[in-house]
């Protein structure tokens, strides 16, 4: 048995068929650790779809009811770039609720890891980038909100700047962000996260692993957040179709042990969530997330948590 949760529902793949966005590479991940032997049925947990009240924390009424009910206009529609069902709604009710989940039993385990998440691109009132809901948001509001934590990082890791998550948090002094992303790249506008780190097209395993590393400890050894909501994007992968960095998957695996000793050392919990992962060899993208888990494992056993 894992001494961490893995947070996973059927109900996350959103069905999209023929698209970019491979949302069946969660039960892949999910099959894929049992299949090797890491993980047990027993250390799967099913979260319930975050209820409106917990997604209001973070959005807007009118978006939260025009998702629900189906009637999102053309153009919302469009700058969501995912086609609109009930289906797909509540994939994103059931991972904001799963991101939830995982940082509650972050805060029991040290460690908390959703087989999904990560939709750093969604705003208050609206979806863009493959983003209805911003799971990662509603799940640190949340639990500011209940009173088990006091502050909270997000440390986003995604090829792409978490936008979203920046235009949610300014101004709440309670949440610091940071987000090391290529800079010409999705979204052409980039408010300004606590923390940017805009990388040229082409920078490799050496080069980021050394500015996030700057990074993760200003925003953590500095701040002291009780809870870091880690974006572990499979995107800044060399043959990642929407990315344009050339990480390997060592530099990736040593990227996701980086943070998360950092934040343990740290004494604050970490909750993953995977967001993008876009590679030519579907099988390339489980990988790099399937490692984030080991990743976690091996970083879990050897620092250590204590509450």
């Amino acid at each position: 048995m894992l001494p961490f949760a893995l947070v996973y529902h059927e109900g996350y793949d959103l069905n999209l068929g023929d698209h970019v966005f491979p949302s069946k590479k969660y039960r892949l991940i999910r099959e894929r650790l049992l299949g090797e032997g890491f993980a047990e049925e027993c250390d799967f947990v099913a979260p319930a779809p975050a209820p409106d009240e917990d997604l209001l924390l973070a959005h807007e009424p009118g978006w939260v009811e025009r998702l629900s009910n189906g009637t999102l206009s053309y153009q919302e529609v469009l700058k969501l770039e995912v086609p609109y069902s009930r289906q797909m709604a509540e994939a994103f009710r059931l991972a904001a609720g799963g991101t939830t989940l995982a940082a509650r039993r972050a805060l029991d385990d040290g460690i908390g890891y959703n087989v999904g998440g990560g939709f750093h691109h969604a705003f208050p009132g609206h979806g863009e980038g493959f983003c209805a809901l911003h799971d990662v948001a509603v799940a640190i509001r949340r639990l500011l909100e209940d009173g088990v934590i006091e502050r909270a990082a997000v440390v986003d890791c995604d090829v792409h700047q978490g936008n979203g998550t920046a235009t949610i948090f300014a101004g709440d002094p309670r949440v610091l962000t940071l987000s090391i992303h290529q800079f010409r790249n999705y979204p052409a506008e980039k408010p300004p996260s606590t923390i940017d780190i805009h990388l040229a097209d082409g920078v490799g395993d050496e080069e980021y692993l050394k500015k996030l590393r700057d990074g993760c400890e200003a925003i953590i050894a500095g701040f002291r957040p009780q809870l870091v909501a880690y974006v572990a994007g499979a995107d800044p992968y060399y043959e990642d179709q929407l990315g344009g960095l050339s990480l390997t998957l060592e530099g990736l695996r040593e990227r996701d042990r980086m943070v998360m000793e950092i934040a343990l050392k740290q004494r604050a919990a970490v909750a993953i969530t995977l967001a993008g992962g876009y590679a030519l060899n579907l099988a390339d993208t489980i990988t790099i997330h399937a490692n984030t888990a080991r990743a976690a494992k091996e970083v879990l056993d050897e620092v250590g948590w204590r509450v």
